[in-house]
Protein backbone atom coordinates (compact mmCIF):
# COMPACT_ATOMS: atom_id res chain seq x y z
CA UNK A 1 0.00 0.00 0.00
CA UNK A 2 1.48 3.67 -0.83
CA UNK A 3 0.37 6.66 0.61
CA UNK A 4 1.62 10.09 0.32
CA UNK A 5 4.42 11.09 2.60
CA UNK A 6 3.61 14.51 4.16
CA UNK A 7 5.99 16.36 6.54
CA UNK A 8 4.12 18.65 9.06
CA UNK A 9 6.36 22.17 10.30
CA UNK A 10 5.21 22.91 13.90
CA UNK A 11 6.63 24.95 16.30
CA UNK A 12 4.54 24.80 19.72
CA UNK A 13 2.08 22.78 21.29
CA UNK A 14 1.46 20.94 18.15
CA UNK A 15 -2.74 20.79 18.25
CA UNK A 16 -3.15 20.84 14.55
CA UNK A 17 -0.12 18.11 14.21
CA UNK A 18 -1.82 15.84 16.67
CA UNK A 19 -5.72 15.98 15.05
CA UNK A 20 -3.88 15.40 11.53
CA UNK A 21 -1.89 12.32 13.13
CA UNK A 22 -5.28 11.17 14.98
CA UNK A 23 -7.04 11.25 11.73
CA UNK A 24 -4.11 9.38 10.18
CA UNK A 25 -4.49 6.75 12.74
CA UNK A 26 -8.20 6.52 12.15
CA UNK A 27 -7.98 5.12 8.35
CA UNK A 28 -9.53 8.32 7.40
CA UNK A 29 -6.31 9.86 5.44
CA UNK A 30 -4.57 8.90 2.42
CA UNK A 31 -1.05 9.95 3.46
CA UNK A 32 1.49 9.69 6.39
CA UNK A 33 3.25 11.53 8.30
CA UNK A 34 6.98 10.94 8.16
CA UNK A 35 8.25 13.49 10.06
CA UNK A 36 8.07 16.33 11.89
CA UNK A 37 10.03 19.34 11.79
CA UNK A 38 10.59 21.78 14.49
CA UNK A 39 12.19 24.58 15.24
CA UNK A 40 11.95 25.00 18.68
CA UNK A 41 13.84 22.22 20.84
CA UNK A 42 11.36 23.18 24.21
CA UNK A 43 8.23 22.49 22.18
CA UNK A 44 5.46 20.22 23.60
CA UNK A 45 4.54 18.95 19.88
CA UNK A 46 7.72 17.41 19.76
CA UNK A 47 6.49 14.50 22.64
CA UNK A 48 3.27 14.30 20.75
CA UNK A 49 5.10 13.01 17.67
CA UNK A 50 7.36 10.84 20.10
CA UNK A 51 3.69 9.21 21.21
CA UNK A 52 2.43 8.63 17.77
CA UNK A 53 5.98 7.03 16.70
CA UNK A 54 6.60 9.54 14.13
CA UNK A 55 10.77 10.57 13.77
CA UNK A 56 11.45 14.05 14.06
CA UNK A 57 14.17 16.31 12.90
CA UNK A 58 14.45 19.21 15.72
CA UNK A 59 16.86 22.54 14.62
CA UNK A 60 18.11 25.28 16.59
CA UNK A 61 17.94 28.11 13.50
CA UNK A 62 20.44 30.13 15.91
CA UNK A 63 22.77 27.82 15.47
CA UNK A 64 23.24 28.51 11.86
CA UNK A 65 24.62 31.44 9.90
CA UNK A 66 21.29 31.75 7.75
CA UNK A 67 18.36 30.01 6.91
CA UNK A 68 19.56 28.53 3.33
CA UNK A 69 22.01 26.69 5.16
CA UNK A 70 19.37 24.69 8.01
CA UNK A 71 16.82 24.92 5.01
CA UNK A 72 19.15 22.93 2.86
CA UNK A 73 19.57 20.41 5.94
CA UNK A 74 15.90 20.05 6.08
CA UNK A 75 15.36 19.29 2.37
CA UNK A 76 18.16 16.67 2.97
CA UNK A 77 16.32 15.37 5.54
CA UNK A 78 12.91 14.77 3.75
CA UNK A 79 14.33 13.40 0.69
CA UNK A 80 15.68 10.40 2.74
CA UNK A 81 12.42 10.11 4.40
CA UNK A 82 10.94 10.54 0.79
CA UNK A 83 8.40 13.40 1.97
CA UNK A 84 5.96 14.90 -0.94
CA UNK A 85 4.16 17.26 0.92
CA UNK A 86 4.85 19.69 3.43
CA UNK A 87 2.02 20.99 5.88
CA UNK A 88 2.50 23.97 8.24
CA UNK A 89 0.98 23.79 11.28
CA UNK A 90 2.09 26.43 13.51
CA UNK A 91 5.46 26.69 12.47
CA UNK A 92 6.91 30.11 12.98
CA UNK A 93 8.89 31.13 10.08
CA UNK A 94 9.11 32.36 6.88
CA UNK A 95 9.73 29.36 4.52
CA UNK A 96 12.68 30.43 2.64
CA UNK A 97 13.92 29.93 -1.01
CA UNK A 98 15.46 26.43 -0.57
CA UNK A 99 11.89 25.00 0.40
CA UNK A 100 10.10 27.21 -1.83
CA UNK A 101 12.45 25.65 -4.72
CA UNK A 102 12.51 22.10 -3.77
CA UNK A 103 8.77 21.68 -2.61
CA UNK A 104 7.28 23.93 -4.92
CA UNK A 105 3.32 24.20 -4.75
CA UNK A 106 3.37 21.73 -2.39
CA UNK A 107 3.50 23.36 0.49
CA UNK A 108 0.05 23.99 2.54
CA UNK A 109 -0.68 26.42 5.42
CA UNK A 110 -3.33 27.18 7.96
CA UNK A 111 -3.73 30.25 9.41
CA UNK A 112 -6.59 31.72 11.81
CA UNK A 113 -7.87 34.44 9.75
CA UNK A 114 -9.54 35.13 6.40
CA UNK A 115 -7.10 36.02 4.85
CA UNK A 116 -6.16 38.67 3.29
CA UNK A 117 -7.21 39.99 6.39
CA UNK A 118 -4.60 39.95 9.43
CA UNK A 119 -1.93 37.84 8.00
CA UNK A 120 1.04 37.43 10.10
CA UNK A 121 1.22 37.09 14.03
CA UNK A 122 -1.19 37.02 15.99
CA UNK A 123 -4.05 36.81 13.78
CA UNK A 124 -6.82 36.69 16.45
CA UNK A 125 -5.26 39.76 18.03
CA UNK A 126 -5.25 41.71 15.09
CA UNK A 127 -9.14 40.78 14.35
CA UNK A 128 -10.41 41.87 17.93
CA UNK A 129 -8.38 44.56 17.76
CA UNK A 130 -9.86 45.88 14.55
CA UNK A 131 -13.64 44.84 16.37
CA UNK A 132 -14.89 42.70 13.05
CA UNK A 133 -17.97 40.76 13.31
CA UNK A 134 -16.35 37.98 11.67
CA UNK A 135 -13.57 35.93 11.47
CA UNK A 136 -12.24 31.88 10.64
CA UNK A 137 -9.76 29.73 9.11
CA UNK A 138 -7.79 29.74 5.33
CA UNK A 139 -5.70 27.06 4.17
CA UNK A 140 -3.52 27.91 1.50
CA UNK A 141 -0.72 27.00 -0.95
CA UNK A 142 2.85 29.19 0.62
CA UNK A 143 4.37 30.90 -1.07
CA UNK A 144 7.14 33.32 -0.38
CA UNK A 145 5.17 35.80 0.96
CA UNK A 146 3.75 36.24 4.29
CA UNK A 147 0.20 34.20 4.28
CA UNK A 148 -0.05 35.33 0.78
CA UNK A 149 -0.25 32.08 -1.15
CA UNK A 150 -3.02 30.76 -3.15
CA UNK A 151 -6.33 30.25 -1.42
CA UNK A 152 -7.23 26.60 -0.84
CA UNK A 153 -10.44 26.73 1.70
CA UNK A 154 -11.63 29.06 3.89
CA UNK A 155 -14.19 28.86 6.88
CA UNK A 156 -16.11 31.76 8.64
CA UNK A 157 -17.33 32.38 11.94
CA UNK A 158 -19.33 34.98 13.41
CA UNK A 159 -18.00 36.37 16.67
CA UNK A 160 -20.15 36.89 19.67
CA UNK A 161 -20.86 39.75 21.57
CA UNK A 162 -18.37 40.49 24.26
CA UNK A 163 -15.73 37.74 23.13
CA UNK A 164 -12.37 37.60 24.44
CA UNK A 165 -9.17 36.18 22.85
CA UNK A 166 -9.03 32.87 24.56
CA UNK A 167 -12.91 32.05 23.97
CA UNK A 168 -11.99 32.97 20.00
CA UNK A 169 -8.84 31.11 20.07
CA UNK A 170 -10.84 28.08 21.17
CA UNK A 171 -13.41 28.41 18.26
CA UNK A 172 -10.80 29.13 15.98
CA UNK A 173 -8.75 26.15 16.83
CA UNK A 174 -11.75 23.87 16.89
CA UNK A 175 -12.43 24.81 13.24
CA UNK A 176 -8.80 24.12 11.96
CA UNK A 177 -8.64 20.91 13.88
CA UNK A 178 -11.98 19.98 11.88
CA UNK A 179 -11.01 21.42 8.46
CA UNK A 180 -7.21 20.75 8.55
CA UNK A 181 -7.47 17.39 7.49
CA UNK A 182 -10.56 17.15 5.58
CA UNK A 183 -8.59 19.59 3.14
CA UNK A 184 -5.31 18.05 3.35
CA UNK A 185 -7.12 15.06 2.21
CA UNK A 186 -8.47 16.37 -0.99
CA UNK A 187 -5.58 18.38 -2.10
CA UNK A 188 -3.13 14.59 -1.45
CA UNK A 189 -6.36 12.87 -3.18
CA UNK A 190 -6.13 15.32 -6.33
CA UNK A 191 -2.53 15.22 -6.43
CA UNK A 192 -2.65 11.41 -6.63
CA UNK A 193 -4.79 10.93 -8.73
CA UNK A 194 -2.92 13.62 -11.10
CA UNK A 195 -0.22 11.78 -10.57
CA UNK A 196 -1.51 8.28 -11.24
CA UNK A 197 -0.34 6.79 -7.88
CA UNK A 198 -1.53 3.57 -6.58
CA UNK A 199 -3.31 4.01 -3.27
CA UNK A 200 -5.18 0.97 -2.00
Amino acid sequence: MTKTKIAVFASGTGSNFESIANEIKAGTMDCEISMLVCDNPEAKVIAKATTFEIPTFVFNPKGYTNKELYETEIVEVLEQAEVEWIVLAGYMRLIGPTLLTEYNGRILNIHPSLLPAFPGKDAIGQALDAGVKVSGVTIHYVDEGMDTGEIIAQESLVLEDGEDRESLQERIQQMEHRLYPIVLQEVVQSFVNKEGKDIQ
